[in-house]
């Protein structure tokens, strides 16, 4: 079942990812199992269904295989997190953020020409640990963004406990909240009852 690189490669599926771990209102990681993992490799096109079925029995068997797939996953997303925050704050990545990341962008892939409705695609097969190679795809799509993409538009939510991650595609290209629903309207409200103290 082939998967085009070029949708793959989308810097969102990359921040999705650095933001499964949700520090607000409550701190929650949608990443809190093997299978919740897998699942959300699989929900993002990184992982085919088959492999996720195989990986599964092969942590039913031996669980701290699952363990170590998940702190794998957690520590590059934690590096990430980091490296992203560096650039939006215009400082130097931490060196082990960078090796975490680059030793997950070691994985092989083999790329081929695959038929299309409208001629050819580029496809990829992954050797190896299939969670590997979704990691890999995704440090590919934030170093993509980080090297060739505007840095100057990756920000972090500036609600405090929130920190979310997230391309500002506004206009103006000065958005300051990870949605105006959420931390934006919070935001607002919180600086209206300081107002209306201030006016006491």
């Amino acid at each position: 079942m082939p998967v085009v690189v070029g949708h793959l490669a989308k810097v969102q599926t990359g921040l999705d990812f650095v933001n499964t771990l949700d520090l607000w209102p409550v701190t929650h990681d949608h990443l809190d199992s093997p299978i919740a993992a897998l699942d959300w490799l699989v929900a993002h096109d990184l992982m085919h269904l088959e492999s996720r079925t195989r990986l599964l029995a092969q942590y039913a068997g031996s669980p701290a295989i699952g363990a170590e797939m998940l702190n794998r996953l957690r520590r590059v997303r934690r590096a990430m997190r980091g490296v992203i925050e560096a650039s939006a704050a215009h400082r130097a990545p931490e060196p082990a953020d960078l090796d975490e990341i680059n030793r997950a962008l070691r994985t092989h892939y083999i790329y081929e020409l695959v038929p299309a409705p409208d001629g050819v695609s580029l496809d990829h097969r992954h050797q190896g640990d299939p969670v590997d190679g979704a990691i890999a795809r995704l440090s590919e799509s934030i170093a993509r963004e980080l090297i060739q993409g505007d840095t100057s538009r990756l920000r972090i939510c500036e609600n405090p406990q929130c920190r979310w991650v997230f391309k500002d595609t506004s206009r103006t290209g000065r958005r300051k909240w990870c949605s105006m629903r959420s931390c934006g309207n919070r935001a607002k409200v919180a600086r209206h009852r300081a107002r209306l103290k201030a006016l006491e």
